[in-house]
């Protein structure tokens, strides 16, 4: 009936997210409104855990990528279920340490760290720093050295693997800001330059070929190529990696049309090319790393705005305008994202009405999707849009100078605020009156 698991019609016709009534929630905290249903994210890295332990005997770690969405508690949950984590700036490091997270089991990514964050990383005694040039190798290898330490890194490589998505989030082919390319001899040149390095420890390499991918071949493809390098680093180097990250980019379903695999199918598909090709290649079987983020989160949340306006232009489009927009959810906007949405408050009805629903900032362009299927809807009626758990609240902005939404999470038909509302206080409260 929908796209999530999670969500579903209770007796009074109210769509319900984790059991809990959504018009509930609206009429408690207000809209817009981000909910995330804790239980789901739970479910979702267990099962994550439990398929790397057994397609890789207990060599894998599962780092949450948190630019899907971070703040202390989504922080604390992931260090509570045992998770690893993806971080790529001062502010997402800063979050998980606040957190108490355990900064051995962070990857510290970014295509432009800057000194600041470098040394952050270091005295925070960052587990893996993703180095991304060999600018920020040199930068590094100085930093840990003033230090009197030696840190623990990977080199971020660019297998030059098609992943079939958007443009935006194509990152592992050659033309890609991120990585060092196969291609032209710069990833080995790279890793040579990092054995020689005092101060820096090569754990391995890692790879990133682009977001909500449906297919399995690219990763599997991605997986034989890695181990290739691997295996030359080795047998032209003397030098043997011990990790492999593939990184994340599994897809959800956004929509009714969306076909993702299972990640359970991913694991163990990728975990026979792993295997095969280090009988082949005569390599160790590296630790494996993960780096999912929208597949833990995107599913487990939703929007919900109340309705503003309708405007019915005869044989064009009917527009419904809402509390919200692209201030909260930029990501139809950036890469016309598709999305489903229900009238919470009539979630029992059918989807018989074709909208286009539109935000309030002050742009022609501020949509959340056009020839959405809802049900008859009426000024003040609670509009809830699906799966945007991931990718929403992390991409909001102040635009118009319009206050981000509050983040609830529901568990077992509790709900608590794990991200307060901004005020009009908060709007102004880095601005200096002179």
């Amino acid at each position: 009936m929908f796209v999530s698991d999670n969500l579903s019609v209770n007796e009074k016709g109210h769509l319900t997210i984790g059991k809990v009534d959504t018009v509930e929630l609206a009429k408690d905290f207000g809209t817009p409104l981000y909910v995330m249903d804790e239980m789901m994210i739970k479910e979702v890295c267990k099962s994550f855990k439990e398929s790397i332990d057994k397609y890789y005997d207990g060599k894998g770690l599962v780092c949450y990528a948190s630019k899907a969405f971070c703040c202390l508690y989504m922080c604390r949950l992931m260090s509570l279920e045992g998770m690893g984590l993806d971080v790529v700036s001062n502010g997402e490091l800063y979050t998980a340490m606040k957190a108490g997270f355990d900064a051995e089991k962070i990857c510290f990514h970014g295509n432009n760290k800057t000194d600041e964050e470098l040394e952050y990383a270091v005295d925070s005694k960052v587990g893996r720093i993703v180095v991304d040039n060999i600018y920020e190798l040199e930068r590094l290898d100085r930093i840990a050295k003033a230090k009197g330490v030696t840190v623990g890194i990977l080199l971020r490589i660019k297998p030059g693997i098609d992943a079939h998505t958007h443009d935006f989030i194509r990152t592992g082919q050659i033309d890609s800001k991120f990585g060092f390319a196969l291609e032209t001899e710069e990833a080995f040149e790279a890793i040579k330059k990092a054995i020689a390095c005092e101060n820096v420890k090569l754990r391995g390499i890692h790879c990133h070929i682009g977001s909500q991918i449906f297919d399995v071949d690219p990763f599997e493809h991605a997986a034989a190529v890695m181990l290739d390098f691997i295996a030359k680093v080795k047998n032209e180097l003397n030098y043997e990696l011990d990790e492999l990250n593939l990184g994340g980019g599994f897809g959800i379903k956004y929509v009714e049309s969306d076909n993702p695999s299972p990640f359970e199918t991913y694991m163990e598909k990728v975990s026979k090319v792993v295997k095969q090709k280090c009988s082949q290649l005569n390599i160790k079987q590296p630790f494996i790393i993960l780096e999912p983020g929208r597949s833990i989160v995107a599913s487990a949340g939703i929007t919900l705005y109340t309705v503003g306006g309708i405007k019915e232009i005869p044989n064009i489009r009917t527009y419904v305008s809402v509390d919200g927009g692209m201030t909260d959810n930029p990501r139809y906007v950036l890469y016309r994202s598709q999305y489903e949405a229900v009238v919470a408050n009539k979630a029992n009805l059918e989807r018989n009405k074709t909208v286009t629903i539109s935000g309030k900032s002050c742009e022609s362009g501020d949509l959340i999707g056009e020839n959405m299927k809802i049900q008859d809807i009426e000024v003040g009626d609670t509009i809830a849009i699906l799966a945007t758990g991931a990718y929403n609240y992390s991409m909001s902005s102040n635009y118009n100078r319009i206050a981000k939404p509050a983040v609830v999470f529901v568990n077992e038909s509790r709900a608590h605020v794990v991200v307060k509302r901004e005020t009009l206080d908060d709007i102004i409260r880095n601005d200096i009156d002179v």
